[in-house]
């Protein structure tokens, strides 16, 4: 049962703990990347049967393939991808920013251009569930940064075959080459490049402990979105809100694993016992009832603050991936709001509206990295190059400033590149 404790009660390695995978994959990690690095397609090939026990003869998806899924897919599933891709791309087109450059006296020209990454490669899993919603969300953002060449990876099924509904979401937002390749493997594959799968510049998306560790290791060959973390919600609500709704809120985050986390943080107490009861109620309805259990009993809390000013405050500190403030007036506690990966305002508001439709992005900061971290966005498939362009007589004003900077670091050979170009002009 979901437990409900008074502000105060728990201390802050209480209110901040997030449980996290216990297993040490590190190792072996370690090894399939090597592997993959060595021998390119048959060590992928080789895992592949190995982890998901199936033997490919090739791992990419054929067009034919996208039109058996497309086919198999309801109409109006489709229409519900379509309506998504325009929602999320809507959003995300607000994010684009220009190059730009300006000047200063003396001809002096400033400048940042900014650039898509060339080619984008995108995990997603299809473990315990597929996830098209994850397609569009990696997908659309990349596209609209200008990115030359989108890859997915994704694991398929013993029969060879890859979900239709993450085919179907890969083909309307705009994936240009799909493989039918999960795990670390996957990973290693966009990393390093290999017969089939192309290096990418950037890796993006979620997965299991396998997955976070490929990413981590490979960090630096290639960029990164971030580690994930188990999903998190935080509701922020008084007792006008409806228990029911609360309860469904929680659970939503709940039935994702069970190392989910979901809060509920309230000024009233009638509140925090009639979802307490509410919860019990809904569980035993869900198809994932077990895992959601879990997760409640070890990882959920209602706590009972002073009154929602400090519910904000308790808000803050955990910093959740996805934050609901359920009450009637909610955009005046937005300028309170300082540190959540999506914030949901108002009582008509769940986070699942985020999962699929809304329009922004649920890749998200996870486990308290919202203090310093971002959603997915435009940003993430882009890159700045700076710009400058100084003439002889602009540049002949700084060179001692810059030698004096120089000289206070130790550096010689600065300063001489910079006074050098004085000489030239007194001979």
């Amino acid at each position: 049962m979901i437990r409900i404790y008074r502000d105060g009660e728990l201390d802050d390695s209480e209110l901040l703990k997030r449980n996290e995978p216990k297993t040490d994959v590190a190792g072996v990690v370690a090894a399939i990347l090597a592997d993959v690095r060595a021998h390119g397609d048959g060590a992928v090939l080789r895992y592949t049967e190995k982890f998901d026990g199936v033997r490919l003869e090739t791992m990419l998806v054929s067009p034919a393939e996208i039109d058996e899924a497309l086919a198999a897919t309801e109409p109006e599933f489709l229409d519900t991808l379509r309506l998504a891709e325009r929602n999320i791309r809507e959003y995300h087109e607000k994010q684009l920013r220009n190059s730009f450059f300006f000047t200063r006296p003396g001809g002096v020209v400033m400048g940042q251009k900014v650039l898509p990454i060339e080619r984008a490669g995108l995990y997603v899993p299809a473990g315990t569930a597929p996830y098209p919603s994850t397609v569009m969300m990696d997908v659309v953002p990349a596209k609209l940064a200008g990115c030359a060449e989108i890859i997915l990876c994704t694991p398929c099924a013993r029969n060879g075959k890859v979900n239709a509904a993450i085919l179907a979401a890969a083909h309307i937002a705009g994936v240009d080459r799909i493989f039918k390749v999960g795990g670390a493997q996957a990973i290693a594959a966009m990393a390093f490049g290999t017969e089939s799968i192309p290096r990418v510049d950037k890796i993006v998306g979620p997965g299991n402990a396998y997955v976070a560790e490929a990413k981590r290791q490979v960090y630096g060959k290639v960029a990164i979105d971030t580690i994930a973390g188990p999903s998190e919600v935080l509701v922020l609500a008084d007792g006008t809100a409806d228990p029911r709704c609360v309860a469904a809120d929680l659970l939503a985050q709940a039935e994702h694993d069970v190392l989910s986390c979901a809060v509920l943080v309230t000024d009233s107490k009638a509140l925090a016992e009639a979802v307490q009861a509410e919860v019990e109620r809904q569980l035993e309805t869900l198809e994932r009832k077990e895992i959601a259990r879990a997760s409640i009993d070890d990882n959920g809390k209602i706590i009972v603050a002073a009154d929602l000013h400090r519910g904000m405050e308790i808000a803050n500190a955990v910093a959740p991936e996805h934050l609901e403030i359920c009450v009637d007036n909610p955009f005046d506690y937005l300028d309170e709001v300082k540190n959540a990966g999506s914030v949901f305002l108002g009582k008509n508001c769940p986070e699942p509206l985020g999962d699929y439709l809304g329009g922004t992005n649920h890749t998200l900061p996870t486990t308290g990295t919202a203090r310093f971290g971002s959603p997915l966005s435009v940003d993430d498939f882009i890159k700045k190059i700076q710009v400058t362009y100084y003439p002889a007589p602009a540049f002949r004003k700084l060179a001692p400033d810059i030698a004096r900077f120089a000289y206070k670091e130790g550096l010689t050979g600065h300063a001489r590149s910079a006074l050098i170009r004085m000489e030239e002009e007194e001979t």
